[in-house]
């Protein structure tokens, strides 16, 4: 693809960073011979223990049952570089009761240097830990995650296999392995550990309730063990799992002939009680409106080993933490924000597609729902039904109703077909959307993912049909990989159950990337190049094989270095056709020697040339400290008035652990327009975000979080071409108005003291207060606009 591209001198210093990484990259590593190839060997098959036997979970593995427990040792690297004997050995120990399997963790550090803190459930990220993986199905497409640090806490998910990325990376989010980790379900399952003179000891007792599994008498589970070393940097694993390979999980082993599990009756009840304060400025002075409490409840039934039904009235849907500012780089792009409510996470994992057609935030305010999830021969089932409050109607007097259906079948040993149908009533309006995908995992090293959708939406006695349609094929080979994809969304596609960041485009991109890696014990371990070659269309322009709008040119590097460093260079060469459809409103106000002659309708300049740089690095995890830097500087478009602009664009994280309680993280978004002629800046804006948490117990902490917005845009003018004031017109009045420059300074705190021993079972306790002040970190005019207290009780009855 032959990009376009205007290159000031200014900016051709941009290409020698990234040409440097390139040469460093080429010329340091040398391809060694460390991988494998022909067919993979059979699966490590381990037959386990049975014992009926109760023990003290303690993290001291000293009960005689530990001594006849099956014992698994010999650990190797995964990640940054496959195929190598681990430095720190492991030993993992497991048997199984009539009710739980036990699994006892011996973790040697030869360095001492065992990092490790109280944390909250699932905010481990920082700390060494293990992570236990039950595929309990042996299907080899996803696996509960069991984790714990060394002290005992708990992080918990869903892990599926993924194709691994190349390309821009942020801080320390260098290349991953193949697959992704989903941390929000929660499963109840008991666990403690403790630091040794060796490293650390830690003992899992996973009761079969907690799970779903298959029906058959016998039970083989698909399994393996990672574990993640902070002062090194390296990923561990019980098999020896290779990067040259489209599926991580089928290169595990196998927990094999366990009988007689008894699930028992799974039935879980967990009533709440939730009530708030909320207080706004009136004209007598402050005042609150105390909304009165309200009783509301869910309940979780393990209909079989592997069907579970889930229902729920007047649920709590509240949050408990307000979701992290985002920088916006394109605003023709939603912003999206993951689901954190607890009655939708049980079993999300299973409405995922390549498209996200289903999103459970389009389910505002819920007056009931019930969720049918499992699996059954070979067949992953979920099904969401839920009633919308009235006022999320658009009429303001009917209620909302949804009805999700996801299933997908499993094909030979990796591949999948699935299917999806979505239904959103809203009065005599409706959105359906009609779904097929699928998986084919090939030749070991291929993934063929694909997915065609159509929309049938009626609104105003009008209806409309229009499609999507999605492809993407990854190579996942060790020194050489690709990545390509095709999607495209038709303008009138609707997924009003879903979310579409941007439609009515297509994007076509191809990524190649080659890896190479370092000698054992050399400073630069890998570093893998990549090149991205994106175009994106107007959907219709596509389909006349015209030109991209926006065609786009990567050179990308990332390097991993000893000890957990990470290091990243890009180079962006881009071209962006103008949108009209942002500036339907934007006229120009037409001057002559200061005197106002005409009013024109705006037409941008057709294309801008881009060109930038990104830089990131991430550190390791050190013992109290940790933190990630993303920078993107050079010549970009400014959406504000559509001309070229000096771009910055800063994330910054930092996290620090003074103590084994207390957490204290920042973060820094920086996103900043500066016109070239002058220097002013057309748009600026900054967000600082500091989040405290000081854990008292494994299940108490307080937390306090403070975010500051501050947000400026500068009165607009027609920068590309005549430099006159820019005027937006209002269609209710039918009049002009010239654009005056905007300040917004927005601060937000919030506290939160929680309890929450198990899941299910917390006690929140959370005030938040917003507040602006004229001038941006002046901290002495704040108003407070708004704030509340919230409660919430609830407990989990378990049968």
């Amino acid at each position: 693809m032959m990009l376009p591209v205007m290159m000031r001198a200014p900016a051709r210093i941009l290409l020698a960073p990234c040409v440097a990484c390139w040469i460093v990259g080429t010329a340091v590593l040398q391809p060694i011979s460390a991988a494998p190839g022909g067919e993979l060997p059979p699966p490590e098959e381990v037959r386990l223990p049975r014992f009926e036997s109760d023990i003290l979970l303690d993290g001291a593995l000293d009960e005689p049952v530990w001594a006849q427990a099956v014992v698994l040792r010999g650990f190797s690297q995964y990640l940054p570089v496959d195929g190598r004997t681990a430095d720190d050995s492991t030993v993992v120990l497991i048997w199984y009761s009539p009710t739980a399997i036990h699994f006892g963790i011996r973790a040697y550090e030869i360095h001492s240097e065992v990092r490790a803190t109280l944390a909250d459930r699932d905010k481990i990220g920082g700390d060494d830990s293990i992570q236990i993986l039950l595929d309990t199905f042996n299907d080899q497409r996803q696996a509960f995650i069991i984790g714990v640090n060394p002290l005992g806490v708990q992080a918990d998910g869903i892990l599926r296999d993924a194709a691994r990325r190349a390309g821009m990376s942020s801080g320390n989010e260098g290349s991953q392995g193949a697959y992704a980790i989903d941390l929000s379900p929660d499963f109840v399952y008991h666990s403690r550990g403790r630091l040794t003179p060796y490293g650390y000891e830690v003992e899992v007792a996973v009761p079969f309730k907690s799970l779903r599994y298959q029906s058959e008498d016998v039970q083989d589970w698909g399994f393996n063990v990672i574990r993640r070393v902070q002062h090194s940097g390296y990923e561990l694993t019980w098999t020896d799992v290779r990067q040259a390979n489209a599926s991580f999980l089928a290169q595990g082993g196998a927990l094999v002939g366990m009988t007689d599990l008894r699930r028992g009756l799974v039935l879980d009840l967990t009533p709440e009680l939730t009530s708030s304060v909320a207080g706004a400025p009136m004209e007598a002075g402050w005042a609150y409106g105390r909304v009165e409490p309200e009783l509301g409840g869910t309940v979780r039934w393990g209909i079989t080993n592997n069907l579970t039904l889930n229902g729920t009235a007047n649920p709590d849907f509240s949050q408990i933490e307000a979701d992290v500012a985002q920088i916006q780089y394109d605003p023709r792009r939603a912003t999206f924000f993951p689901e954190k409510r607890p009655f939708f996470l049980d079993g999300i994992e299973l409405f995922q597609m390549p498209n996200r057609l289903i999103y459970t935030r389009q389910v505002v305010d819920p007056i009931g729902a019930v969720k049918l999830t499992g699996k059954v021969s070979g067949t992953n089932l979920a099904l969401l039904s839920a009633a919308d409050a009235r006022t999320t109607s658009l009429a303001g007097d009917d209620h909302r109703f949804y009805n999700l259906l996801r299933i997908s079948r499993d094909l030979g040993e990796q591949s999948s077909l699935g299917a999806a149908y979505t239904d959103k009533i809203d009065g005599d309006a409706y959105n359906r959307v009609a779904a097929v995908d699928g998986r084919l995992v090939f030749a070991r090293l291929y993934a063929l993912t694909f997915q065609g959708a159509a929309s049938f939406t009626r609104r105003g006695g009008v209806t409309t049909s229009a499609p999507l349609w999605d492809l993407r094929l990854d190579r996942e080979g060790r020194r050489f990989g690709f990545n390509f994809s095709m999607n495209g969304i038709h303008p009138d596609f609707r997924a009003e159950s879903g979310f579409i960041s941007r439609g009515g485009i297509t994007t076509m991109s191809f990524v190649p990337r080659v890896t190479l890696f370092g000698k054992p014990g050399s400073t630069l371990e890998s570093w893998t190049g990549s090149i991205t070659f994106n175009g994106t269309w107007d959907y219709d322009r596509f389909a006349d094989g015209k030109y991209p709008n926006d065609p786009k040119l990567h050179l990308n590097s990332a390097f991993n270095l000893r000890g957990g460093w990470s290091l990243g260079a890009s180079l962006l060469i881009e071209s962006f056709k103008y949108p009209p459809e942002l500036y339907t409103d934007y006229f120009i106000e037409r001057t002559r020697n200061g005197v106002v002659v005409d009013t024109v309708a705006y037409t941008g300049t057709d294309r801008l040339s881009n060109l930038d740089i990104v830089l990131s690095a991430g550190t390791p995890r050190f013992k109290q400290f940790s933190g990630s830097l993303f920078v993107i500087y050079g010549r970009d478009e400014n959406f504000f008035e559509w001309a070229p602009a000096d771009i910055l664009f800063i994330t910054l994280r930092a996290d620090w652990r003074p103590t084994d309680k207390l957490r204290v993280d920042f973060l820094y978004n920086h996103q900043q327009y500066i016109r070239p002629d002058d220097n002013s800046n057309a748009g600026i804006r900054r967000v600082p975000r500091l989040k405290v948490e000081y854990q008292l117990t494994p299940s108490l902490f307080v937390r306090l979080v403070g975010q500051y917005d501050a947000n400026f845009v500068d009165e607009l003018r027609d920068h590309s071409r005549t430099d006159d004031p820019l005027l937006i017109f209002d269609p209710a009045t039918g009049t002009y108005a010239r654009t005056t420059e905007v300040r917004r300074n927005e601060f937000r705190v919030d506290g939160l003291i929680s309890y929450r021993p198990t899941p299910g079972t917390v006690f929140f306790f959370g005030y938040g207060s917003s507040l602006r002040e004229p001038h941006s970190f002046r901290f002495r005019s704040l108003d407070r606009t708004a704030d509340g207290f919230f409660i919430k009780l609830s407990y989990l009855f378990r049968a």
